[in-house]
């Protein structure tokens, strides 16, 4: 089991890919694992022939545990003759023996380890290829045997197959959306840089008249904001049924809801938690979003209501750069953030995560709107790599999915603020002095009033809530 970092120190197996027997090759993907942060898959370092899986799926594995050995054989040499058997007496050659041929022993060169997690580096090493012998009529060439860590002992592999052809090359990702929609990578073609297959490849591959990433030009339902952008698509699995008379039913808490419930409490009582609340009329706003649909710079991205929240967010930190902090209890300092994290809430089938876009103040719109179609799509794939969530600054919540007016969020764990957008709904509202139907939505935001006071919590409240009633002022404040 992989060490991934931040601290993890075990991972639950959700899947096996592969079963003893199967030949594998390096850079495969052989089991899909759950940290405390996120589902990855991992891909196996060696070619061979899978001898053993050590533990089976649903068990939680410490890091640095052998979850799986492979037998690598050498050159598809057949398994060394048993010792009992050199030692018998052999008939006397006919004509003498030639002489042995010496070992010829390569020169050591360093090897760099690839990375068995995507977006994590394993420590580069310098390794001795073993000396290797040229197999005799009679002789047998000796079994390379590997597995994760160590060596197999009292175990003959079978030989192995030939070496399939190179495989495409794509991310764990891209190869999981290729399964799910039931596409060959290998007859895709590939416009990804180094002739990589990207997410789109797959999509024109699987339905060629689709672009999963153009916009939707049916305008948003009113009581459906940007907030499903925020929630993948993917469903939670259905309940199972539950037999008669069954009155209780008992989850074991790990994974991502285990790691998420540790950190809520952490933050709950540790922050005190400040929540103030405004209702916006934001008509002005979701004309702007079918404006922006319509133009040809922000052609192919997604852009929806969020996006102008996120944006309205990053104008109000701009304008009170105070919010953007953390708490060092240990230093007794408060830490200001000079550069905004932007993290989005995301409700998974496994859980609650907060994938975070890195350096969001520095992005333009397009860019904005590329960097959350990017989060939105890994999020629903269930993807979303550890690194992806660390070092968020401030977070959106959107509860307005669900139908849900507001909330009081809880701090994402390091963080100062919160914003919890509601559903957008069309209410009676007074406009120039007459009741109109207006677009309608209610934000909170929850604040560390450790460092964030009633009057800086309410003065950033107050600017996103102008910036998404009159749009013109991400201009005029710019």
């Amino acid at each position: 089991m992989p060490d991934v970092g931040e601290g993890l120190t075990e991972a639950e197996i959700l899947k096996w890919y592969v079963k003893p027997g199967d030949t594998v090759s390096d850079g495969q993907v052989v089991c899909e694992v759950e940290t405390a942060k996120a589902a990855v898959e991992l891909p196996i370092p060696f070619d061979g022939l899978v001898h053993e899986l050590r533990f089976p799926e649903g068990t939680t594995v410490d890091v640095g545990e052998v979850i799986i050995s492979v037998n690598t054989a050498a050159d598809g040499a057949p398994p060394q003759a048993p010792a009992a058997a050199q030692e018998a007496p052999a008939p006397a050659p006919a004509a003498p023996a030639p002489a042995p041929v010496p070992a010829v022993e390569e020169e050591a060169e360093p090897q760099v380890r690839q990375p068995v997690l995507v977006g994590y580096g394993v420590a580069a090493s310098s390794t001795k290829r073993r000396p290797r012998q040229q197999a005799a009529a009679t002789g047998a060439a000796p079994i390379a045997q590997a597995a994760v860590q160590g060596e197999l002992n009292g175990h003959a592999p079978a030989p192995v197959a030939p070496v399939p052809q190179a495989r495409p090359l794509a991310k764990p990702p891209v190869r999981k959306l290729a399964k799910d929609l039931g596409v060959d990578l290998a007859t895709v073609v590939p416009t990804g840089p180094d002739g990589i297959v990207t997410r789109e490849d797959v999509h024109k591959a699987a339905a060629p008249v689709e672009v999963p990433a153009a916009v939707p030009s049916q305008a948003p339902a009113p009581a459906a904001p940007a907030a499903a952008e925020s929630r993948p698509a993917a469903s939670a699995p259905a309940a199972e049924p539950v037999a008669p008379g069954v009155r209780e039913t008992r989850v074991p808490i790990k994974g991502v809801r285990k790691a998420t419930a540790q950190a809520m409490v952490g933050s709950a009582f540790t922050a005190p938690h400040v929540t103030e609340f405004v209702t916006v009329d934001v008509t002005r706003t979701m004309r702007l979003v079918e404006e922006l649909k319509a133009d040809r710079d922000m052609a192919g991205l997604r852009v929806n209501p969020l996006l102008l929240v996120a944006r309205a967010l990053l104008v109000a930190i701009r304008r009170n750069p105070e919010v953007n902090a953390s708490w060092d209890e240990a230093a007794q300092e408060i830490v200001v953030k000079h550069y905004v994290n932007l993290g989005i809430a995301a409700a998974t089938p496994r859980g609650l995560i907060v994938p975070n876009i890195k350096d969001a103040h520095a992005k333009t719109l397009p860019e904005l709107a590329s960097a959350l179609g990017e989060l939105v799509a890994t999020a629903r794939e269930g993807r979303t790599t550890p690194a992806a969530m660390q070092g968020g600054t401030v977070t959106i919540t959107n509860v307005g999915v669900f139908g849900v007016d507001t909330g009081t969020p809880i701090l994402n764990p390091g963080e100062s603020a919160i914003l919890a957008v509601g559903a957008i709904k069309l209410q009676p509202w007074v406009h120039k002095g007459k009741v109109k139907p207006r677009h309608v939505t209610t934000l909170a935001l929850s604040f560390d009033h450790r460092l964030v006071d009633g009057e800086l919590g309410s003065k950033v409240l107050a600017d996103v809530a102008a910036v998404l009633e009159q749009p013109k002022r991400l201009i005029t404040w710019a």
